[in-house]
């Protein structure tokens, strides 16, 4: 379908996006990219939806939405390559990269097609990672502005191998919750321990019970995560400190199940911090919801995948998360997982320092947009 120039040339693009990684809400020169890329292949281009938002779209009437994310993270890259990170601190460690590249790939030959009373609207979404880019865009009026029958979205998979492709019909990705906890006392002389409270000794405690919360409050047939992932406290050898910042996330499907993690994390940290005299201020905030697939729309995007001769599975969730769900919560549609392991060698998972995306499913993520294009047309 791609030859080997556009291939290259898709590659270049993705490269290129690696070598200027932007975090959310930042995706200037990346957006930039993307808008005169598509302007050039005739697509109707609308730039400034929740800041650095792009959304382009061909024909008339309803049809379908196909998404791509562009931001990067705050992690210090450790490649090596030509295409590494020029930007300290940043690094493209999920493959967002990869998925703008993919979907513009795909956008040339769909600019071909005669979609009829049909339309399609491409929408490279910012800020995935954190902040909620999705429901940003919903909000400033994505959907009311560029209607949609369905919405599609695709993520690069380094667990499944190149050729596989998954779309499952119900909870695919779960919902998330931060959290932060600040344990304060009395703090004193290391030498002395009676005279303090032992808020790092209070912490210490809090962490595994904590972690437990979904072994203990949930039933075994539902899922549930609560993971410490920060602690602060103290700055020198023989002082104990007066405060400890406590900080991570909690992942749920069922709307129950989070209730049950929030409202025993708040208990249990509360109850723990008053047996060792001291206080907690607790944050809690419920971030993306779970993604949820329709089950008519994933069913349709395997038919699709096998018609390309791709293994397809319908498979078990994934605990990670998703802001792609806010726009499943107004759209029908499927988020859809794409092989993308790397055969020998290090195979380095998503979000890690030394991650890359497989320039190898670039041609056929692609693929696999057009040809759902064309079968919405039939």
């Amino acid at each position: 379908m791609f030859d080997a120039d556009l291939i290259s040339q898709a590659v270049a693009w993705r490269h290129d996006f690696h070598r200027y990684p932007e975090l959310g809400f930042e995706e200037t020169r990346t957006s930039e990219t993307v808008a005169r890329l598509l302007s050039s292949w005739g697509w109707h281009v609308h730039r400034g939806m929740a800041k650095t938002g792009v959304v382009a779209r061909l024909g008339e009437g309803t049809g379908l939405g196909l998404r791509a994310d562009m931001d990067a993270l705050p992690i210090v890259e450790v490649n090596d390559f030509a295409h590494k990170s020029t930007i300290a601190g940043k690094m493209h460690a999920c493959g967002h990269d990869g998925h703008t590249a993919m979907l513009l790939l795909a956008a040339q030959r769909i600019a071909e097609l005669d979609l009829g009373t049909r339309s399609v609207t491409l929408i490279f979404q910012p800020s995935e990672e954190n902040d909620g880019g999705a429901l940003a865009m919903i909000e400033e009026g994505l959907f009311e502005k560029f209607p949609c029958e369905a919405i599609y979205a695709i993520h690069n998979w380094p667990s499944l191998p190149v050729g596989q492709f998954a779309a499952r019909d119900d909870s695919i990705m779960a919902a998330f919750g931060i959290f932060d906890i600040v344990l304060r006392g009395t703090g004193g002389h290391a030498a002395m321990p009676e005279l303090s409270d032992g808020v790092l000794a209070a912490a210490g405690r809090l962490i595994p019970m904590l972690q437990e919360i979904p072994a203990r409050r949930l039933s075994p047939l539902e899922p549930g995560v609560v993971s410490v992932t920060q602690i602060q406290g103290g700055a020198a050898y023989n002082v104990c400190p007066d405060e400890v910042h406590l900080a991570g996330c909690a992942r749920w499907f069922g709307a129950a199940a989070g209730d049950t993690l929030q409202s025993s994390l708040r208990a249990i940290t509360e109850r723990l911090a008053a047996a060792h005299g001291c206080t907690a201020e607790i944050s809690y905030d419920r971030s993306y919801p779970a993604t949820i697939n329709t089950p008519e729309h994933a069913a349709t995007a395997r038919r699709v995948a096998a018609g390309m001769g791709l293994e397809v599975s319908n498979p078990r969730p994934s605990m990670a998360s998703e802001d792609f769900s806010a726009m499943l919560e107004v759209q029908p549609g499927a988020y859809l997982w794409l092989g993308a392991a790397r055969e020998g060698g290090k195979n380095p998972r998503l979000h890690a320092a030394d991650y890359d995306f497989n320039d190898a499913v670039l041609a056929k993520g692609a693929e696999f947009w057009v040809r759902l294009v064309e079968d919405s047309l039939r």
